[in-house]
């Protein structure tokens, strides 16, 4: 049986909070979609939807949001994340009384596109286990063939996030829904969370990226706001 993993809305929702409130005139969020179902299939992965506490956590995600500024919704192509996005609209209207002007846009980039072989991966994994497998990931120890480099992948998933941060109109915000083998690269990459220190990212967790005063931040709620650097 896999251990209970932590649920983060509230992490989230206190950070992006804070970073509105200290001025940031642009802001793009990353998060890991809600609670999930698993499979002993590795090939079901791309198919497996939220449970009930899930779908729960993610309209209330999407409840506690600010009304301004109003999210524009990005997620990974599979279908965890886009449920997850579409119950955080789902929510806002809920709370807002307003409607998204533009429905949820799936990008590559969301997804964990830095997997090679699946398969091998997933073996890996299982006998490993995932903190040993991320530090090799990140040691460069598991071959490109299985794993693409990870600090690519980090510079990638920053890349887009703040591609899709300077798309925002006025009065916009990019929520990004994705995983947590998309977030650990950003972590250790951008942050210096090391994941064996600071722990597993939980459902909902975030990383933020913002603009303030022509300047790139990222933040996560185990960090105080740092340059993004490349």
């Amino acid at each position: 049986m896999r251990p209970e993993e932590k649920i983060r809305h509230q992490e989230t929702i206190e950070n992006i909070g804070k970073v509105i409130k200290s001025g940031a005139e642009k802001i793009s969020v990353i998060m890991r979609h809600s609670d999930r179902f698993f499979h002993t299939d590795s090939s079901m992965e791309p198919f497996m939807g939220l449970t009930e506490k899930g779908k729960e956590f993610a309209m209330l995600l999407g409840t506690r949001l600010p009304k301004n500024p109003k999210p524009r919704l990005f997620s990974s192509p599979f279908g965890r994340c886009i449920e997850t996005a579409y119950l955080i609209d789902k929510g806002y209207i809920k709370a807002h009384a307003t409607f998204f002007d533009s429905h949820n846009i799936q990008a590559v980039e969301l997804s964990p596109f830095y997997i090679t072989d699946i398969h091998k991966a997933i073996a890996l994994v299982n006998e490993l286990g995932s903190v040993k497998f991320l530090r090799r990931w990140f040691d460069h120890e598991i071959s490109d063939s299985i794993m693409q480099n990870p600090k690519i992948a980090a510079d990638t998933i920053a890349d887009f996030m703040v591609k899709q941060m300077n798309s925002c109109q006025k009065g916009e915000i990019a929520l990004c829904v994705s995983h947590d083998w998309n977030l650990f690269p950003l972590k250790e990459y951008k942050l210096g969370l090391a994941h064996e220190e600071y722990g597993t990212v939980g459902y909902l967790e975030s990383v933020i990226i913002f603009e303030k005063e022509g300047k790139n931040y990222i933040v996560n709620y185990q960090k105080e706001p740092c340059l993004l650097k490349a």
